[in-house]
């Protein structure tokens, strides 16, 4: 396996290495980078994939910069490398909403993370980043995003996730097709009467950017992709009620 490395806005870089053997077409793990002042990377990456994972931000930055770590919720592709990352680098800190804090982090993180509200927005140095807590959306009540207000990135985890490989960016394409693809294989999206509307309060954002975990980033109308995507579970929660 290797990971490339490509810039997907200024001074955000995707980090992507495909796992052939999760789907029949594979099925790519991202992490992002926020070059600033105080670098912060979104998702560690699994502890076996830290080696490409900190080769990869080695080609833009110098690892031990690093800053600031986060990721969207408490799963193992998600942070399992967090306390290899803490330990690379000496000033890192990560930086969650307060409830993951409380019921992981705290004890999990080799060093105590620092806790960020909801709406929170926190100056990088170049880039002014703000965590946005989604309770369960897609999964996990502890979940969130980050949204890069610089560049009007939205690192949204595992929404829109697909299987396969392909380009790193993609421009004005249908994503929602290939997540709800996804989500009859895998089943991770939790259809509560909270999904669609939060993803519709992410759409306010208008992101110009859409950072998949899983699948290429999005380049186009991000609001017009959300709206598109909180419609079709809304229609799938509906269905199954009735």
């Amino acid at each position: 396996m290797d990971t490339s490395v490509h810039e997907i806005a200024d001074g955000v870089y995707r980090l992507s290495t495909c796992l052939p053997d999760v789907t029949p077409d594979g099925f790519t793990m991202n992490q992002y980078l926020i070059d600033a002042e105080e670098p912060l990377l979104f998702h560690t990456g699994l502890r076996g994939m830290f080696p490409l994972v900190s080769g990869a931000v080695g080609r833009v930055i110098d690892p031990a910069r690093l800053r600031w770590i986060s990721f969207g919720h408490v799963e193992a592709d998600e942070c399992g490398a967090m306390n290899e990352w803490l330990a690379l680098a000496p000033g890192s800190r990560v930086t969650f909403n307060r409830l993951g804090c409380m019921v992981s982090l705290d004890d999990l993180a080799d060093r105590p993370p620092v806790p960020a509200d909801d709406g929170e927005r926190r100056d990088l140095g170049g880039h002014v980043v703000r965590t946005i807590a989604t309770p369960h959306v897609p999964h996990g009540w502890e979940a969130q995003v980050i949204y890069d207000e610089t560049t009007g990135t939205l690192l949204c985890g595992d929404l829109f996730s697909r299987t396969g490989d392909g380009p790193a960016l993609v421009h004005d394409t249908d994503i929602v097709t290939p997540a709800l693809a996804a989500d009859e294989l895998f089943g991770a999206t939790a259809l509560t009467a909270g999904t669609a509307p939060a993803i519709r309060g992410l759409a306010e954002l208008a992101p110009r950017t859409l950072a998949l975990m899983h699948g290429p980033a999005y380049a186009g109308d991000g609001a017009a992709a959300l709206h598109g995507l909180a419609d079709a579970y809304a229609a799938r929660l509906e269905k199954a009620v009735a």
